[in-house]
């Protein structure tokens, strides 16, 4: 309604108004407005006043009055169409209209204006073509149409005719054919070259040479195919980077020569070559590159032989990343030459030999993954000296020997995985007590032995701890306990035995419990019944005895959690009844006879045999925890489904009765590109099943969309991400089936209990608001950090986090993700937000990505910056604010002229109230606050305050200021513990 009133006043101004000189530009304004509206009011402000120069974003000739030369309405949430009548402003140099949601085409009179040297209009929802008109801007420096749904080819006449270009970004569309650089092509001043995430097909056109000035060049995920050229970018002597990954590029025997050009680039700093199909060894001319390289990718690829030596010559390299390919022979010692190096990648390769000592001569070491080879030896003791060291993954090898004691003055290390080895002994103090251990210790599937060291209580930040598959002893340490933030706990199939401590049952955190296949002895402890928190629990296979619970976590367990524990009886079934009826004494002979006759054989097979059963009867009941877990998804069938071997085989016959024909009373939302259908299985499962309409948006986008979402879960698995049911891909049907979540996604939580009674009455408290941000750090953590294939999520906001049945939060909507590596099969398998209704701000496109939602996008975007995990935490710091204040960032920004997080800011920290809805603190232990109000308002002072600093790090203007989501997790993870001991601190004292 206010852009209504705004759009009637500007009318009434403008009648009776003749357009003359002096009515300057004001006729073409007023034209342009007639195709849009704006969200709020504030979006144009002093839009009604007489001066358009006063008018917000307009910039006004200094000598000629009324005359508009610069035009920017960058992030003012317009929607509607751009109307032809701009050619108005014939003084026009600038024109930004980046950041919005314009839809329609661009129109082809913006190539009337002559003066024109910048034009912006990334991130929007533009379609059809680019104008060829365009290139009529023969004063055009600057061209940005980035993030949009732009389909068709590029036309020729862009890149003949503007000889004035130096930066072209026309990446996250959907354009198709070849690059059309020819040698006629007049692009001498072009310095930037972004045309990644489209669908360009063909060879890299030789032509591009010729523009000598060219400093960056991306041209990632596309499908680019033909030889590397050799001859081509050894011509660009200012080349900084230059990035070529998942393309279909093959290098067929001239690798070499196309490294040796580069050793021409003496300024170039980045390669990336990841995901191609680049055969062959690595030559030694890599060591020919320029000294001031910072980063290569050459992972996903089928590069063979042996790591060159001389690749050391690299001294300034910070990032590394030869994982996935079939390299064997040893790792090269004179590595550790790299002094500077930060990450290094050799995972899932063929080398073998041992791990170098030298490794240790590298100060700035952070990450070390050589998992997935055929290393042999021991670990080397000079990992002690790596003083920087935060994650060291060392499984699936065949290392042997102890763990070094040294291991534990890497004082800075947060995940240590050395599972699925040889290695035996027993586990060192020095190692069980690394206090910075944040997320996981997994030491499982080796031979280690002796018991569990009480020093594995110092570890009270750990997520998870995974020691399964050895061959540990004795009692299991009561000083466990104190590991507060522990989620994941496995300690099958080992030889533990006694009584399971009460403390285990009494963290307050933990969610999944796995003791199966021990020999643990006694009743089961009360704090289990009463743990609030557990969600799974495998207690099979031990001497467990007395009296099963039927309430609290036990009410929701099966009788497969308690196999093998004949001594055990309860209400579950598949547990024996502890009331047995009253037998005839007589009756009770039989069985003694046929005691005495088979007794004995049996004795003697369960001794001998039943430690066999028991240890592959722990195999099937084992959890595996979600850290670890990969899902491996097979191709389709002959009938057109997709399946895993982890999830059941669903038919589209059963789809078609589970939603009744996929009726429209089945619809719980709908998005770009299709529905989403509750459904009922005949078994009671309850589904969401996301049914692509294949004929939406451009060419392939709807195809494109799915299989982005495909590859997403394909490569990834965590609890805190939307997980896959199954799939069906035909050529005619694609669908996606995935869990109902029950409790709809955060959004409704946030904004739709005002209208709905329902969800008013239920509330959302601080203390689930904690731990739905501490479930969404972790989710995206694991994306960031731990996932098989860095994803960038791209679109992190409220209606993209689900919620299930108890609250937990699950990222989803990976349509726009930005992979790191781009499947090959379109029928692949993943999940999508199952439940989330798409909305305007949204952007829902496949090559065509914007880089998030408006309110949520990192402002390195709009300089023409490239998706990154810095973006990501930007937009999880927007949502954390967004949930503090109960304010959308578009909310703000019209209403008070600042983004969420200066508003936040302005208040921080002295008056947090003007900022923080009364509802939200008094919906958190409301008789608690009723009877104690001053220490409840003190705990939630805290908390929120804690809340808004995290938020207001995260959403920083400067990418490199923000912190790592790893980090953004445990400091969650943290608070979400700091609040439950308050709150049961204050509950202890109230009941006192």
């Amino acid at each position: 309604m206010a852009a209504v009133h705004l759009l009637s006043i500007l009318l009434l101004l403008s009648i009776g108004l003749p357009a003359s000189a002096a009515d300057g530009d004001r006729p073409a304004l007023l034209s342009f407005l007639l195709g849009i509206r704006s969200l709020s009011q504030r979006s144009l402000l002093h839009w009604t006043s007489p001066d358009i120069c006063n008018w917000t974003g307009v910039s006004c000739h200094r000598t000629l009055p009324q005359r508009v030369l610069q035009l920017d309405l960058s992030c003012r949430g317009l929607i509607g169409s751009i109307s032809p009548a701009i050619v108005g402003l014939s003084f026009l140099q600038v024109l930004d209209l980046s950041n919005n949601l314009f839809s329609g085409e661009i129109p082809p009179e913006l190539g009337f204006l002559t003066g024109l040297k910048e034009l912006t209009l990334s991130s929007n929802l533009l379609s059809g073509t680019i104008p060829p008109q365009l290139s009529f801007l023969a004063e055009l420096v600057y061209l940005d149409l980035s993030g949009n749904q732009l389909a068709g080819h590029i036309p020729d006449a862009l890149f003949c005719n503007s000889s004035n270009l130096q930066y072209v970004d026309l990446s996250n569309n959907s354009l198709a054919g070849e690059i059309p650089i020819h040698p006629d092509s007049r692009l001498n001043e072009l310095r930037f070259l972004f045309l990644w995430s489209n669908v360009l097909e063909g060879p890299i056109p030789p032509s591009i040479s010729n523009s000598s000035k060219l400093e960056g060049i991306d041209l990632k995920s596309n499908y680019l195919s033909g030889r590397l050229p050799v001859n081509l970018f050894g011509k660009l002597p200012s080349l900084q980077f230059l990035y070529l990954s998942y393309n279909y590029l093959s290098a067929a025997g001239n690798l070499d020569a196309f490294l040796r050009s580069l050793s021409n680039c003496s300024r170039m700093r980045e390669l990336e070559l990841a995901g191609n199909d680049l055969v062959g060894e690595i030559p030694p001319s890599v060591g020919l590159l320029s000294v001031n390289f910072l980063q290569i990718h050459f992972e996903e690829n089928r590069l063979t032989g042996q790591i060159p030596a001389n690749i050391s010559n690299l001294v300034n390299l910070t990032y590394l990343n030869l994982s996935n390919n079939a390299l064997n022979g040893s790792i090269p010692p004179d590595i550790s030459r790299l002094q500077r190096l930060e990450r290094l990648y050799l995972s899932n390769n063929k080398l073998a030999g041992d791990i170098p000592q030298s490794f240790g001569e590298m100060p700035h070491l952070g990450l070390l993954d050589i998992s997935g080879n055929i290393l042999s030896g021991t670990i080397p003791n000079s990992f002690a000296e790596l003083r920087q060291l935060r994650q060291l993954l060392l499984h699936g090898n065949r290392l042997s020997g102890n763990i070094p004691h040294s291991l534990g003055f890497c004082n800075k290390l947060e995940v240590l995985d050395l599972s699925h080895n040889q290695l035996s002994g027993s586990i060192p103090a020095e190692v069980a007590s690394l206090r910075s251990l944040k997320f996981y210790l997994n030491l499982s599937s080796n031979h280690l032995s002796g018991p569990l060291p009480p020093e594995l209580s110092k570890m009270d930040m750990i997520l998870a701890m995974d020691l399964s598959s050895n061959h540990l002893s004795g009692d299991i340490p009561p000083q466990l306990g104190s590991c507060a933030a522990l989620e994941y706990l496995n300690l099958s199939s080992n030889s533990l035995h006694g009584q399971l401590p009460g403390a285990i049952g009494a963290l307050s955190s933990l969610k999944v419990l796995d003791l199966s296949s021990n020999q643990l002895a006694g009743s089961l402890p009360v704090s289990l019944q009463a743990s609030s928190t557990l969600q799974q629990l495998n207690l099979s296979v031990n001497n467990l005895s007395g009296v099963i619970p039927d309430n609290g976590v036990f009410a929701s367990l099966s009788g497969s959690s308690f196999a093998g524990n004949p001594l055990l009886c309860g209400h579950i079934a598949g547990v024996p009844s502890c009331s047995k009826p009253k037998r005839d004494r007589r009756r009770a002979v039989v069985p003694i006879l046929l005691f005495a006759v088979i007794g004995t054989p049996c004795l003697v097979f369960f001794a001998v045999g039943y430690p066999i059963i028991r240890r592959k009867r722990s195999g099937r009941l084992k959890f595996q925890l979600p850290i670890f877990h990969r899902v491996v998804i097979e191709h389709s069938d002959e009938a057109g489904n997709l399946c895993s071997s982890d999830y059941p085989r669903i038919s589209y016959r059963q789809l078609v009765e589970a939603t009744g024909g996929f009726s429209d009373e089945a619809v719980i939302g709908s998005g770009r590109f299709g529905r989403v259908y509750r459904g009922d299985l005949r078994n009671g499962t309850q589904i969401a099943v996301k049914i692509l309409d294949l004929n939406a948006g451009g060419a392939g986008e709807a195809s494109g969309s799915f299989k982005r979402e495909c590859e997403v879960l394909r490569r990834t698995r965590h609890r805190n991400l939307i997980k896959i049911i199954t799939a069906c891909s035909r050529p005619d049907f694609k669908a996606l089936v995935l869990p109902l979540m029950p409790n709809g996604n955060l959004e409704q939580w946030l904004y739709r209990a005002k209208q709905s009674p329902e969800l008013q009455l239920r509330g959302m408290s601080l203390e689930t608001m904690v731990r739905v941000g501490s479930d969404v750090a972790e989710g995206m953590a694991y994306l960031h950090h731990y996932s098989p294939v860095r994803v960038v999520h791209c679109d992190l906001k409220p209606s993209n986090v689900l919620l299930d049945g108890d609250m937990t939060a699950v990222v989803s909507d990976f349509g726009i993700a930005r992979l790191v590596k781009r499947g090959g099969n379109d029928g692949g398998c993943g999940g999508g937000g199952a439940g989330d209704v798409g909305s305007l701000a949204s952007c829902i496109s496949t090559a065509g990505l914007l880089h998030g939602s408006v309110g949520y996008i990192a402002p390195e975007y709009g300089l023409g910056g490239h998706p990154s995990i810095h973006g990501d935490v930007y937009s999880f710091g927007v949502l954390l604010l967004e949930m503090i204040t109960g304010k959308r960032p578009t909310d703000v920004v019209f209403h008070e002229g600042l983004t969420l997080q200066e508003w936040v800011r302005s208040h921080y920290p002295d008056s947090l109230h003007a900022v923080v809805p009364q509802d939200l603190t008094l919906s958190t232990l409301k008789t608690l606050a009723d009877s104690d109000p001053f220490s409840f308002r003190k705990m939630n002072v805290f908390v929120i305050t804690e809340l808004v600093e995290l938020g207001l790090s995260c959403s920083q203007h400067s990418p490199s200021l923000r912190p790592s989501m790893a980090d953004v997790a445990h400091e969650m993870a943290v608070l979400k513990q700091e609040l439950s001991r308050l709150s049961a601190q204050e509950a202890s004292s109230f009941k006192a």
